[in-house]
């Protein structure tokens, strides 16, 4: 399901509104800056029931942020989307 779909249609990837109802915004900021694979999952648990989850990855992978955690993903799962989408493209 698409995020139009979800009610999402609001939010878009240069719009940062969904920012102030980020569960994130209530917990400390290096949580989603972790050094080992422990802090990935304490951080995407946070994320796992967020409900601007999926704007949270938009924004990351359309500002292409190279670090932390976004929308529950890692810099190497966003990276594979982005490579994803892009092969995905018609020429």
């Amino acid at each position: 399901m698409a995020m139009s779909e979800r009610g999402w249609s609001r939010y878009s990837p240069t719009n940062s509104s969904w920012m102030k109802e980020g569960q994130c915004r209530t917990v400390d900021p290096d949580i989603f800056f972790p050094t080992d694979g422990r802090g990935v999952e304490r951080a995407r648990q946070i994320c796992a029931h967020c409900r601007v989850k999926e704007p949270c990855l938009e924004y990351a992978l359309n500002y292409r942020i190279d670090q932390g955690i976004w929308g529950g993903a890692s810099e190497r799962e966003r990276r594979r989307l982005l490579r994803q989408r892009r092969l995905s493209r018609p020429r």
